[in-house]
Formats: C-alpha cells, sequence, structure tokens
C-alpha cells in the first residue's frame, strides 16, 4: 500500500510539473485569460532573446572630489574653531591647499590634522603651505562606498515594475565596471542617461525671450550678485533654450527627502506629471520654503536642467507636482529615476551592444535539436544495453526533463544558451547514475542473489555513491553562481537543479518503475 501511494504521489508530481512547463508555449496575455494555466512561465535570457549588452562606467574621481569637498568644508569649520586663520583654502586637482596667514601655526595645524583628519595625509610643499590629500586606504573605501551605491541605483533603476525591464542582469564588472543586460529592447533607456540629481530653487529672476540668457546678465553689468548662477530650460528634443533663470548656486532643497514619485495626467491641462511625496523631514523643510515664497516661481532642476519653474500658489508641505510639457514616456522614466534616487557620481557608457532577437530565435532552435538529439541516443543507447531496464532509465530520464523545466518556469528562472548546454549536460548525466545501479544489479545477479533482492542491493550499495558524485558537481555550480555573471549564472542555476532532479529520478522514480515490474512476482531473470 505504502509503494502504491509513493508510485501515485511521483506521478502527480511529474505530471504537475509537466503542466507548469507546457504553459510555455501559451503567451503571457493566453496565460492569464485560461483559469487552468499557471501563470509561471520560464524567462528567456539576453542571448536567447535579444537585447542590449551595456558596460556603464562610473567616475570614480568625482566620489573622491565630493569627499575632499566635504573634508574641506568640515575642516574650514574646525579651523575657526581653533581660531586658525587661513590665506586659501579650496579642493584643486584630488587635493585640498591650504594655506596659513600666520606660517608660525604650522604646528597647531598639524596636530589638529593628526587629531581629528587621520584620513587626510599632509605635504607642505612651502612653509605655512599643506598639500591635503586622502590616504590610500580611505580614497579606496570612498570609491568603493560610491560604486556600491551607484549598482544599487542602477539595479534600482531597472528593477522597477515601471520599466517593465525587470529580466535584466545588473552586476559589477571588476572593481570599476558594472555590467547590464536587458533583453527585450533595442535602445538604450533614458534612465541610463541622467544622474538624477532633483533640486528645488526659488527664482529671483527670469527671461522667456529670445537671447535670453544675455538679456538676464544684462540686468546685472558689473557681474550677476554673489551666490547665484544661470540655468536654463531647454527644449529636450531640439535643445534649444526655452528660458533662462537666477537662480541660488546651492538649492532650497534636493531629492534626497523623496519618499515616492507617480506619473499622473492633468485632464484639465492635458498634460502627464509627476506627483511626489517628501518624508516627514523634507515635508517640513518644503512647507517652510513654499510657505515664505507664496507668488515666487519654483525651479525644478534635474541634473543642471530646469524641467519647470511653477508659482507657488500656496503652501505645500508633503506633496507635489513636476509639470514641464513631458511625454508618458519621459513622466514615466522621471518618476523612475527619482523614485530609485541620485547616481552619487556621473556614469560614462563605455560599452553598447545590441543582439538581434533572429540570432536569439537561432539559438534556441539549435540548441533544442542538439537537446533532442542527445537524448534520443542516450536512450537509444540505454534501451540496446540494458532492454528493459534501459526504458526504465528512458522514462526517468523524460520526468528528469519534465521536473527540470517545470521547475525553472515555476519559479520564473531565465534560460539562456549556456543554460541549454546545461540542460544537455544534465541529459547525460541523468542517465550516469542509473548506470551505477544497473551495473550493480548485475553484479548482484552474477553472484546468485534472487531478482528482488538484486534489486533491493543495487540500490542500496551505490545510495552514498550517487550522492557524493552529484553533490561535488552541485558544489562546482554553487561557485560558478556566486563568481559568474550573466549567461554563466543561467548555466550554474540549471546544472544545480538538474543535479537535484536526477538524484530524486535515479532513486524515486526508476525503483517505482521496478515496483511496477517485476514488483513482487516470483520471476527467475531481470531483462537488464
Amino acid at each position: 500500500m505504502t509503494r502504491r501511494w509513493a508510485m501515485i504521489a511521483t506521478l502527480l508530481g511529474v505530471l504537475l510539473f509537466g503542466w507548469v512547463f507546457a504553459a510555455n508555449w501559451f503567451s503571457p496575455e493566453e496565460r492569464k485569460a485560461h483559469w487552468w494555466l499557471p501563470d509561471a512561465g520560464m524567462r528567456l535570457g539576453l542571448d536567447l532573446r535579444g537585447g542590449i549588452h551595456m558596460v556603464i562606467a562610473p567616475d570614480l574621481a568625482v566620489a573622491t572630489d565630493h569627499e575632499l569637498a566635504h573634508l574641506r568644508t568640515t575642516l574650514e569649520t574646525r579651523l575657526a574653531d581653533e581660531k586658525l586663520a587661513t590665506k586659501s583654502l579650496a579642493v584643486a586637482k584630488g587635493g585640498i591647499d591650504l594655506e596659513l596667514a600666520d606660517p608660525a601655526e604650522a604646528p597647531a595645524l598639524r596636530e589638529l590634522l593628526a587629531e581629528d583628519f587621520d584620513v587626510l595625509r599632509g605635504e607642505e610643499p612651502a612653509e605655512g603651505s599643506f598639500r591635503l590629500t586622502l590616504t590610500p586606504t580611505w580614497q579606496r573605501e570612498v570609491q568603493e562606498r560610491a560604486m556600491l551605491q551607484a549598482l544599487e541605483v542602477i539595479r534600482r533603476r531597472v528593477d522597477d515594475p515601471a520599466t517593465g525591464i525587470q529580466e535584466s542582469v545588473v552586476t559589477r564588472q571588476g572593481n570599476s565596471r558594472i555590467l547590464v543586460q536587458i533583453p527585450g529592447v533595442s535602445v538604450v533607456p533614458d534612465i541610463f542617461k541622467q544622474t538624477g540629481f532633483l533640486e528645488f530653487k526659488i527664482v529671483r529672476e527670469a527671461e522667456g525671450t529670445e537671447n535670453a540668457e544675455q538679456l538676464l546678465r544684462a540686468r546685472y553689468p558689473e557681474g550677476l550678485p554673489e551666490g547665484t548662477e544661470v540655468q536654463f530650460e531647454k527644449d529636450r528634443k531640439t535643445g534649444k533654450v526655452l528660458s533662462a533663470y537666477l537662480v541660488p548656486d546651492a538649492p532650497d532643497i534636493t531629492g534626497d527627502f523623496l519618499e515616492d514619485a507617480r506619473v499622473q495626467f492633468d485632464s484639465r491641462r492635458s498634460e502627464w506629471q509627476v506627483a511626489f511625496t517628501w518624508n516627514a523631514d523634507g515635508g517640513r523643510v518644503f512647507g517652510e520654503l513654499t510657505g515664505k515664497n507664496v507668488g515666487k516661481p519654483l525651479a525644478v532642476i534635474l541634473d543642471g536642467q530646469v524641467y519647470s519653474a511653477p508659482i507657488v500658489r500656496d503652501r505645500i508641505s508633503r506633496q507635489g507636482v513636476i509639470t514641464g510639457r513631458f511625454s508618458s514616456q519621459e513622466a514615466a522614466d522621471l518618476a523612475v529615476i527619482l523614485r530609485a534616487g541620485a547616481l552619487p557620481i556621473p556614469i560614462v557608457l563605455e560599452e553598447e551592444r545590441t543582439i538581434g532577437p533572429a540570432l536569439g530565435a537561432d539559438s534556441i532552435s539549435k540548441g533544442l535539436r542538439a537537446s533532442l538529439l542527445a537524448a534520443l541516443m542516450v536512450v537509444g543507447f540505454m534501451l540496446v544495453y540494458y532492454r528493459t531496464s534501459g526504458a526504465y532509465a528512458g522514462i526517468a530520464l523524460v520526468a528528469n526533463l519534465l521536473l527540470l523545466m517545470g521547475l525553472l518556469s515555476l519559479f520564473e528562472g531565465t534560460l539562456t544558451l549556456p543554460g541549454i548546454a546545461g540542460l544537455a549536460l544534465t541529459i547525460g548525466m541523468s542517465v550516469d547514475a542509473n548506470v551505477l545501479i544497473f551495473e550493480r544489479i548485475r553484479e548482484e545477479l552474477r553472484a546468485g542473489k534472487a531478482v528482488r533482492a538484486a534489486i533491493a542491493t543495487g540500490f542500496d550499495k551505490v545510495f552514498w555513491t550517487i550522492v557524493d558524485a552529484n553533490v561535488t558537481t552541485l558544489l562546482t555550480a554553487l561557485v560558478l553562481y556566486n563568481y559568474g555573471t550573466g549567461p554563466i549564472k543561467g548555466f550554474a542555476v540549471t546544472l544545480a537543479v538538474g543535479l537535484i532532479v536526477n538524484v530524486f529520478c535515479a532513486l524515486v522514480i526508476t525503483r517505482q518503475l521496478y515496483a511496477l515490474w517485476p514488483g513482487d512476482r516470483p520471476v527467475k531473470q531481470l531483462s537488464i
């Protein structure tokens, strides 16, 4: 009775995973339309579906400059506390140049640097002059932190549900590169072309006519007021300057306080907008800013370009909208960028390759033909060499493939060209365990044991050998998955899942088939 229920459970499990795998032959729309089809489906990798392969290089030198600027501000404050006057203090060429007003105060400065600024190392090119640079250890730490932040921001942008490209690969390549692979697209999305640094600034002066910049600067013949700069609103298609704005050089509030951003359509103005929500601190700061500047324009600036400058009509606290003659795609991209956060440093697109879907379709066709041919050759050999027992191995192989593809579909795994290679390798390895079992059974039969006893002994004797062989290969697959990227991970996943399924099929399904025949029948010989 126990053996019969085990057989039924095994059969139902194979049929279940076969049903999940069969859903791949239907489109996602068809799977949603038919209740009897599972929603799960296998995804195709970049090499099978086509898409874009990019290598992105964050500008790590900018991370060093940001850290130096922060340290300069801190150092300026500490010098004022210690009453150490300076002639100059500025960030230049990867370091901080400092000149004391009184060179005799150099010992006090050295003591201050040793106590509070151990991440800086100083050189004295002249008496009272210091050249401060980051220590090599701290510079590596700063650049590593910037690299990890850039990687996380890019991953959030790609994985955002609004982008529709959740099947992508975003991973490090070496110490200073980021690899991005996006299946199913033919052009680089705009989300990779912007740093995403959002600023809000109260506008002091604005000019929206032709030659806007010249007219605006003409109002200040002796130069722009201290602490101000001119920024522009441009047509995003032609690059033509539409308006020029005189704004503070420091932002009144930045996008660091944003909690959420969503696309919405304003039916009254027939335009797309991006609605944003501040966190508690951002809402307080933004409320004070807008409350003090009712009636004034507020420039919304992304990566140094003004998107819009609406008039502040009333105090705004937690929520607001960004307008700017957006198309629906531009509004969606901006919302994704704001939700993911700003990149800490600029990025450079070093490499871009496009893989056509025709190449992917050809790879799928050849890969499946190769796998099918491998399966037929293996099954044919097993039938000729092991007869009925070989047929059991063939049935176990079919069950193996159904379980493997069903599991990959159930967990929405991504199938790559190396993954198909892993599938073909799994076919060969799936009968390896059966060969061990069959040869052991033959040895027991030659030794004079009865059929049922030989079968039981064969399975028992090779159990740990099969487990050992598959576990050692599984460790290799885990190493490949941990240290590999992109398609290599696809191969590792297929191989690892295939190994686990192999052990189950060899030790459970094949044994259940022997339970059917000869089972408890008193036969004198076994077809093996």
